[in-house]
């Protein structure tokens, strides 16, 4: 199954099991089947079949951020001194590392990546950016832009 089809390749009974699943990851097997409307024997089979080929990668607790002390969120624009593929390679290996990174995107603009990062505070996110972004791989230049508040906030859209 080619990538870029996965979801256009999922039929009905398909995508009514993932939007099962993104509602209530610890859904038993019988009670994903019941909500379907299929037996549990191909419901299974389907349900592996999605976690074979990758499009269901896992299952997690949800964590609140929030209720975890971790309600400063900021979203830095990072300019590379190179972007040839090696460089490119180095930083994306070298920012996997980082936990307080949630989401990294290479950007086409004026900028080269857009990190969106979580911490306790401002204190603790200025001392993040001058030890850590500052001495990642290539790192010529950084722009924070602090969020002060989530409005939508969704793990994955709804499959409809």
């Amino acid at each position: 199954m080619n990538d870029a089809n996965k979801l256009f390749d999922l039929d009905g009974f398909d995508q009514s099991i993932l939007a099962a699943l993104a509602e209530d990851g610890r859904m038993s097997i019988t009670d994903l089947a019941a909500r379907i409307g299929l037996s549990k024997s191909p419901t299974q089979a389907r349900l592996r079949r999605l976690e074979k080929s990758g499009i269901i990668m896992g299952y997690r607790a949800l964590l609140d951020p929030i209720s975890l002390g971790l309600d400063h969120v900021a979203f830095v624009e990072v300019r590379l001194t190179d972007t040839r593929e090696s460089a490119l390679r180095a930083f994306n290996a070298a920012i996997q590392a980082v936990p307080e990174i949630e989401q990294a995107h290479m950007i086409a603009g004026n900028f080269d990546y857009l990190l969106k990062v979580r911490t306790r505070d401002m204190a603790q996110y200025r001392s993040f950016l001058a030890e850590v972004v500052s001495s990642l791989p290539h790192v010529a230049a950084t722009s924070t832009f602090v969020a002060m508040e989530a409005v939508k906030e969704v793990m994955l859209p709804g499959l409809d």
